[in-house]
């Protein structure tokens, strides 16, 4: 059989996105998200965002519009489909019911498509008569009933599921990821593509609205390699039909694993998208994390920009290897992206982790502490969830400051604290640098304390944290005022 495959390159490059709307957005579903868009940015081609929402069962609007919100976070935005149009619409499969009719019974015309009227139960039978696995399945033998043969079933009452006349050839396709795959003749059977109801299966619709939609390129998950063979078998019968001009490049990325190298389920936390953006991974940092779940920019650099990767992504450079989520390196790289930010948008961008302490809107004066505040975080924050933890204590009054039991200071700190308010009293230069210079000449120098000590109990008086922003930097933020009313209401405490 003639290799009828796409030859699209450049701008004639068409990619899709097609997700069922089932639960939350998966972070393996995501990285398949970002594969396509890369790759369509690259090439300067398009990306076509459709949803397959036939399965009445498990797809749901809410799941529809967590795909939406995940998407529109992320930045990761499609050239024709759902939310945009063009010139394929509709773009929800459940809204296509007609245009699949139409090409049903033109493949049933056509002799692509014939009436099937076997149940499991029958075809398992049927191979345990003929000395067969019974569990092999259909042997194509409905390819040659009559008409007297279908009248006679229908008559007795039962319907037909309608069923693909498979090529008796091998089927080979050149795997983007993967390289040269063969499925021998023989090794796959005519399956059924429209239910006894009428209702056609995805292995019908997917390749249809494909090939309707122009798509040049299959960029997706592993776990749908072994149906690519139907997908080839349906497009040479499209194909013929005129439906169809070439056959897809396929290319199947891979599994994302987890703990024990087990494929990342939807119940494993780490694979719901949206646990991370709450804890506070920002777009930048876990688009570059998702990136790098089978594909590197080079084998030295860790850390990039979008608009790197799309420069340097190609499919062919995937790597057909598991890819395993490893939420420490994650977490490490959203930290590299979040230094990378300007102050301002950092700033910006805290404010949502730290509704309980800021009102809404954030007042004028909290603003002019958050904006002192933020750039003596942004260098040691992994997550923007680690905000009130690292901020909080700026927002809080000095008598509703709570204490964190591994902060509490030990022997002889209520002197240490009596020192530092004597020190600090006589100040007129409420700067940091000054209130440095007079705590270090009291405590270091006159007392002989060592930093450790001497500062650790002063950062638990005014932050209730053993760790916290720069300490100094922090009491000028607050104020003399406050500071000294922290460090009295410790004192008076120990």
């Amino acid at each position: 059989m003639p290799t009828m495959f796409s030859t699209a390159t450049g701008p004639d490059v068409r990619v899709r996105f097609c997700p069922s709307p089932t639960g939350t957005p998966h972070v393996g579903l995501i990285r398949t998200a970002l594969f396509n868009w890369a790759y369509a940015r690259h090439t300067g081609g398009s990306l076509v965002f459709r949803i397959e929402d036939t399965d009445v069962a498990r797809d749901s609007e809410e799941s529809y519009l967590q795909l939406l919100d995940a998407l529109g976070w992320l930045g990761i935005d499609w050239d024709e489909g759902v939310g945009v149009g063009g010139p394929n619409e509709p773009y929800r499969q459940s809204q296509r019911a007609g245009i699949y009719t139409e090409v049903i019974e033109t493949l049933r015309a056509s002799g692509h498509l014939y009436e099937s009227f076997a149940t499991a139960e029958e075809i398992e039978a049927r191979n345990i008569a003929n000395g067969r696995d019974p569990k092999q399945g259909y042997d194509n033998f409905e390819r040659d009933l009559t008409d007297e043969d279908r009248i006679a079933l229908r008559a007795a009452g039962r319907e037909p599921a309608l069923r693909l006349r498979v090529p008796d050839t091998d089927l080979s396709f050149d795997d983007l990821v993967r390289g040269e795959i063969t499925f021998p003749a023989g090794s796959f059977v005519d399956f059924v593509v429209v239910r006894p109801n009428g209702a056609p299966l995805y292995t019908f619709v997917n390749p249809v609205d494909d090939a309707l939609m122009g798509i040049t390129h299959v960029l997706r998950g592993e776990d749908l390699l072994s149906s690519t063979p139907r997908q080839i078998a349906l497009y040479h019968a499209l194909i013929d039909i005129g439906l169809a001009s070439a056959i897809p490049r396929f290319g199947h990325l891979p599994y994302v694993t987890g703990d024990g190298n087990k494929k990342l389920s939807k119940r494993d936390p780490e694979s719901n998208l949206f646990h991370h953006r709450d804890r506070g991974f920002i777009p930048e940092g876990l688009l570059n994390y998702l990136s790098l779940l089978g594909w590197s920019l080079t084998h030295d650099r860790d850390v990039f920009t979008m608009e790197e990767m799309v420069a340097a992504f190609d499919v062919v450079d995937v790597n057909p290897n598991p890819a395993r989520f490893d939420l420490k390196k994650a977490e490490s790289i959203n930290g590299d992206q979040i230094r990378l930010l300007p102050v301002e948008d950092f700033t910006q961008r805290l404010i949502p982790y730290l509704g309980d302490y800021l009102a809404d809107p954030p007042t004028g004066e909290q603003e002019a502490i958050l904006r002192e505040a933020a750039p003596l975080v942004q260098e040691r924050m992994q997550l923007l969830g680690e905000a009130p933890g690292l901020l909080g204590f700026l927002f809080t009054a000095d008598d509703a400051l709570e204490y964190d039991a591994d902060a509490l200071p030990g022997a002889g700190a209520d002197l240490i604290l009596d020192a530092s308010v004597g020190a600090l009293e006589q100040l007129n230069d409420w700067s940091h640098e000054e209130i440095e210079r007079v705590l270090r000449a009291e405590l270091i120098d006159g007392a002989g304390l060592k930093p450790r000590v001497a500062f650790g109990a002063l950062r638990t008086a005014i932050s209730g944290r053993r760790i916290s922003p720069p300490l100094f930097e922090s009491m000028e933020i607050i104020g003399k005022e406050s500071s000294i009313a922290r460090i009295e209401r410790l004192a008076a405490r120990l």
